[in-house]
């Protein structure tokens, strides 16, 4: 139940308990009054009849009065037979009617007074009652159905927004959008500082690792060299494996920088899946089994797809085990090896840069499921790595499908493959 509903439910229910409440306080002493008044006249009425007959007046003539009325409730009847006198409230032939008693030498003298217009003013009022206590109830809920969507609407707001920075537009504000002074207003001004604190650090860090790649260049370049100058032997091919180790880190790292800060722009074309699949393969020269469920045309960059899929058929070989399964399903493709599958960490949080994870899933400076991340951002697909039931990682990438508007009049692609 949304927020909304909660406060306009539980204005609900109080308004509605508390209109209940007023109205049968307001019922009860209402009927208290009538009976009283309808009591009170109906023993007023009898002391003078008592009197009337104690002087030998006849008071059974009126319709009102009666000796020995034999309708009289049972229970006032034996109440009056006792000497007392009393009165009450009771159904009867013509009706509901006020009756009063007492005892005279020759039986018992009754009063009756009807009651049926005194029951009648008490439904009048109760029917006032129930229309005012449903207006009053409407009344509040439809004002508490506004407060709690004003609420909500801005804790919607302030929501998306957050959404926004958790997907990695931190240049977003809150405090813009949410009106007020209120704790909603609090709680978007604590989340833009949080915002901008987290703005600022992720800039230091995307500069200090674009301004370390740069750095290193310069001397790498010159190791690059110096080691393709050393003389043939065993010695000088490890020295320039770890050279061309570390130039290899050095791109990524520069390549990493450039997708954090947004500054990679796609070169979007209709790609005919099969055919860029197959082609990525054959550059990654390793042994993969490729099956095509069904082809389809994708919208996309072909040299960033080969990157991403490049990169997750490298992890698959690095860290997998088995034999590496791609599969293509319309505009999924999917990478499967038979490995101890994705940690539970990436499974989690994502691609962590410089994580390796567990021990038996091979080494490396973790920053090729990062960029395959990173590039399929760009591209506006999207990444998910889960673990096979039958064991093994596996790694889908959902691309978007070719918009035959949008290509009309586009070089044909078919040609790059």
């Amino acid at each position: 139940m949304t927020l909304r509903r909660q406060i306009a439910t539980a204005v609900a229910a109080i308004s509605v308990l508390v209109a209940v409440a007023v109205g049968l306080l307001v019922h009860q002493a209402m009927v208290r009054q009538h009976v009283d008044q309808a009591r009170g006249s109906a023993l007023t009425a009898l002391d003078a009849a008592l009197g009337a007959y104690g002087r030998g007046e006849d008071v059974t003539g009126g319709g009102r009065h009666a000796l020995d009325d034999p309708v009289l409730p049972t229970r006032l009847r034996a109440l009056a037979a006792e000497g007392r006198r009393g009165s009450l409230l009771a159904q009867g032939p013509e009706g509901e009617s006020m009756w009063a008693a007492g005892a005279t030498r020759d039986g018992v003298l009754s009063v009756r007074l009807d009651f049926t217009q005194d029951r009648q003013s008490i439904a009048d009022l109760d029917r006032i009652i129930l229309i005012t206590v449903t207006a009053s109830v409407f009344t509040t809920v439809l004002v508490g159905v506004l407060v709690a969507d004003r609420i909500s609407r801005r804790l919607r707001t302030a929501a998306t927004a957050a959404r926004g920075i958790a997907a990695g537009r931190t240049d977003t504000r809150i405090g813009e959008l949410v009106d007020g002074r209120d704790e909603v207003a609090d709680l978007a001004a604590a989340v833009d500082l949080m915002s901008r604190e987290l703005h600022r650090r992720l800039e230091d860090e995307q500069r200090f690792t674009a301004d370390v790649a740069h750095e290193l260049r310069t001397p790498l370049t010159g190791l690059v060299t110096a080691a393709e100058l050393l003389p043939p032997g065993r010695p000088t091919q490890l020295v320039q494996n770890r050279v061309q180790a570390l130039r290899g880190l050095v791109e990524d790292l520069l390549e990493v920088s450039r997708l954090d800060a947004d500054a990679e722009l796609p070169d979007l074309s209709a790609v005919p899946l099969e055919r860029a699949v197959r082609r990525t393969v054959a550059l990654t020269g390793l042994d993969v089994t490729v099956e095509v469920a069904a082809d389809a045309s994708v919208r996309t960059d072909l040299r960033r797809l080969d990157r991403i899929l490049g990169n997750l058929l490298l992890n698959a070989d690095r860290h997998g085990g088995g034999t590496i399964h791609l599969r293509v399903d319309g505009h999924r493709i999917t990478v499967r090896d038979h490995g101890p599958g994705f940690p539970d960490e990436l499974l989690r949080d994502g691609p962590q840069r410089f994580r390796t994870s567990v021990r038996e899933r091979g080494k490396g400076h973790g920053l090729g499921l990062t960029i395959a991340q990173g590039h399929t951002r760009v591209i506006g697909a999207a990444l998910t790595f889960t673990n096979h039931p039958d064991g093994g990682a596996l790694a889908t990438l959902l691309l978007p499908p070719a918009d035959a508007d949008a290509d009309e009049g586009a070089d044909d692609p078919a040609s790059a493959l």
